[in-house]
């Protein structure tokens, strides 16, 4: 790595970049980097020393499904590089290959000893490694920081019982667990314990486990309290010790082993909409659920009423009827959504039988993300679905690419209030090992930063790639370590020769369409100009100087003649340092428009109306924050300058020539501010139908942010506003400092749901459970 000069200097990035206070970014931020460096001085002084995380999971190398062939990679991947690099294809190394056919289990720790071995050396140092950007030799040393699996892998590696009434790995022996006697399984309810002392859910019983709650939230157990209890022979909690153990540095560590978030998210997707639609194998109601509930005492009216032929259940809080059913997967199925964003979920939905098929990781990502909360707005009692939203929204903000750490605390607390309101509206048998484990993301953000550093998705793309390498069928893992070499002998050779793109590292979405201007307004050339002009006219026009909108319209409307004029009258001097761009801005453009139909900008696509209504995919759809006069009401004569939104459709895409470089600019319909609403959840609702701002529709290209709009279940005519997710920081060359800090757009940034009338609602229906006007269900 060091023997490329870009590669080591980009090996360098996180010492060199500038940190914003209470924002992590970057595992560099967070506190197990930093814990590396207190403890360890002499590592943390040397920012050429690497720090790595390791994942392995199985895949199955052949195409046939029918084959349960097993081959575990083991990748690393370097958190020195920076976040647009690191967890790319290029940079992950594969450093071990375990042979299939059958998965290595807890014996995974006999393959790993000659990785363990070089991570051994690597943390005593490498002398003589060569360092192409500084041009010296240096003594390497490198650290693993933690390791990314799956739930079942995470037992394997750490050695902890994953299944079970102890399957929590943090909670260890005070996993609050509850064997269901019917249901011949375990649930993990209990989360009361997190909440404040003197919270009124501790106290209430019959809505959730029939007693009061006054136990505390357990400790996490510390690498060092893990490795006495493992040596001891505890075998409750723990199968076998950790070879990581044999790290010297590994008991230091606050969190050894991470939580993988895109399993998570998906099982907990899985069983919310399995639960919701009743999808075979996948709903957690049932006969043997409502007898469980007979068991604890609670919820007592759901019980089964046995018939001759048929049982009968009454439908509980999380039950749909069946026009509910319709609703939810006709949302669905007339989402259409930008490209890239996902997969058609068109495809996803069978009307039919109103269920939801095939859902992938990214699929169920995209869902508890941003469209299962709108989906379910028009249904369930208010309660059941504000639970559900919470969840949602909890995901969505600990899934940022920055976190501000002041928010951290106000997170976890609200995502134990969410977990215990699905505790009260949904069954016990809803709450396996993977929602339980939701009450642990904040703590793992709090002390290693952002989530998408430590989530699968690179690494099951990356093993995919793997895949393909596989000719013969026969040597699937021959054929895997070959191809992988040459790729990288070819990789090295590329890096020494010019004009040849590199393997691993896609070609960045930012060089989509490149634009040397973003405009006439907002160049630092203009800007000068602007100032000269708005003199001028105070100057021109005296009595109108304290009218701020009539000098800012008057503004608009001339400045462009007058910049005109005035670059050709500083032409005529000599030396006058007119700079180029600017003088072809004074000329203006061709008169010959081209029109497109489709537009690359910084590599997101950008479509006009038209297009969209003959596509799978949304593209028209565009924000605008911008400043505008503001008034308070009709009468008011003093309007301030302030910024605005603005929510708009793209009808014609222009591309302006300037002879020297082209400027593409949209023709939108803005919807006019009476057809905007924002609900108490924080969804921005606007009327489609209702344009305004008609003299003012042309915008820059480069000013607007893609979004796309989603029919509303609740209000007829009326469409949510989603974003579109922010995929990568912006690589500044030579800007040490994140060109994309800011990731959320405060527009569509929601709070949690209030929940505080809910206590009241309850005790108005009387505590009763069945829902009103849903059908009962019926079971052979």
């Amino acid at each position: 790595m060091f023997q490329s000069h870009e590669t080591a200097k980009s090996l360098i990035w996180h010492a060199a970049r500038k940190s914003i206070d209470g924002q992590m970014s970057h595992p560099a931020d967070s506190p197990s980097w930093k814990l590396l460096d207190d403890k360890w001085p002499e590592f943390g002084n040397e920012p050429r020393n690497l720090r790595l995380a390791l994942s392995s999971d199985g895949f199955n190398p052949h195409s046939s499904l029918s084959s349960r062939y097993s081959c575990w990679p083991v990748i690393l991947v370097t958190y020195n590089l920076p976040p647009w690099l690191c967890m790319k294809r290029k940079f992950m190394m594969l450093t071990l290959l375990i042979s299939g056919p059958k998965q290595p289990g807890n014996d995974i720790d006999v393959y790993l000893e000659p990785l363990i071995d070089d991570l051994k050396s690597l943390w005593v140092g490498i002398r003589g490694v060569y360092d192409a950007h500084n041009g010296e030799y240096f003594t390497l040393r490198a650290a693993l920081m933690w390791t990314i699996n799956d739930f079942p892998a995470y037992g394997n590696l750490s050695g902890c019982v994953v299944k079970g009434y102890k399957a929590c790995p943090i909670c260890g022996d005070d996993t609050p667990s509850h064997r269901l006697k019917n249901g011949h399984k375990i649930c993990y309810i209990g989360h009361r314990k997190w909440l404040p002392i003197n919270h009124p859910y501790r106290r209430q019983r019959a809505a959730f486990n029939g007693k009061p709650e006054y136990g505390i939230p357990p400790e996490p157990l510390t690498g060092e309290e893990v490795l006495h209890m493992v040596e001891n022979g505890d075998r409750v909690c723990w199968k076998k010790k950790s070879i990581f153990f044999d790290l010297e540095y590994w008991k230091y560590l606050p969190v050894r082993h991470a939580l993988d978030v895109m399993h998570i998210e998906k099982n907990v997707c899985d069983s919310i909409i399995g639960t919701l639609l009743e999808i075979p194998g996948k709903n957690k109601d049932g006969i043997a659920a409502r007898l469980d509930l007979l068991n604890m005492g609670v919820k007592t009216d759901l019980q089964p009423q046995y018939g001759g032929r048929r049982t009968r259940l009454p439908p509980g809080p999380w039950n749909l009827s069946r026009a509910e059913k319709r609703e939810v997967c006709n949302s669905f199925y007339g989402m259409k959504v930008p490209e890239g964003y996902s997969s058609n979920i068109k495809n996803l939905v069978s009307l039919q039988d109103s269920r939801l098929l095939g859902l992938k990781s990214h699929d169920c990502h995209t869902l508890m993300q941003q469209l299962l909360p709108v989906a379910i707005r028009s249904v369930l009692e208010k309660p059941a679905r504000y639970a559900i939203t919470r969840l949602c929204f909890f995901f969505n903000a600990i899934c940022a690419k920055t976190v501000d750490v002041s928010k951290l605390d106000k997170l976890e607390e609200d995502v134990v209030v969410t977990l215990c309101l699905l505790e009260k509206y949904f069954p016990p048998s809803f709450f396996d090992i993977m929602v339980h484990l939701v009450v642990h993301l904040v703590r793992e953000v709090r002390l290693c930063g952002p989530v998408y550093f430590r989530w699968m998705y690179p690494f099951e793309r990356y093993m995919k790639v793997l895949k393909g390498y596989v000719q013969n069928r026969t040597r699937p893992e021959g054929c895997i370590a070959e191809r992988y070499i040459a790729e990288e002998a070819v990789e090295f050779c590329t890096q020494h020769l010019s004009d040849v793109s590199t393997v691993g590292v896609p070609s960045s979405q930012k060089m989509g369409v490149s634009k040397p201007l973003s405009g006439c307004t907002n160049t630092e050339e203009v800007l000068p100009y602007i100032e000269q002009h708005m003199i001028h006219i105070k100057t021109a026009y005296p009595k109108f100087r304290k009218r701020t909108k009539w000098m800012q319209d008057k503004h608009n409307s001339t400045f462009i003649q007058w910049l005109r004029f005035k670059v050709q009258s500083e032409l005529e001097e000599d030396n006058n340092g007119v700079p180029e761009n600017l003088r072809w801005l004074a000329a203006g453009p061709n008169m010959a428009v081209p029109l497109y139909r489709s537009y690359l900008i910084k590599g997101i696509k950008f479509n006009i109306k038209a297009q969209d209504d003959v596509r799978t995919t949304q593209n028209s759809g565009v924000y605008l924050l911008a400043q505008t006069m503001q008034v308070a009401s009709a009468k008011d004569k003093n309007p301030i300058l302030s910024n605005m939104g603005f929510y708009g459709v793209i009808q014609e895409i222009w591309d302006l020539d300037y002879q020297k470089f082209t400027i593409p600019v949209f023709r939108c319909d803005w919807i006019d501010s009476s057809g905007l609403v924002v609900d108490e959840l924080g969804f921005t609702l606007v009327d489609l139908s209702k344009i305004g701002h008609r003299n003012d529709q042309f915008v820059l290209a480069s000013q607007v942010k893609q979004i796309f709009f989603v029919d509303d279940p609740m209000h007829r005519g009326w469409s949510v506003v989603l974003s579109m997710p922010n995929r990568e920081y912006n690589d500044v060359i030579g800007d040490e400092v994140l060109g994309d800090v800011t990731i959320e757009c405060e527009p569509f940034t929601r709070g949690m749901p209030n929940v505080d009338t809910f206590d009241e609602l309850v005790g108005e229906l009387g505590g009763q459970n069945i829902r009103d006007g849903c059908e009962d269900i019926w079971i052979e």
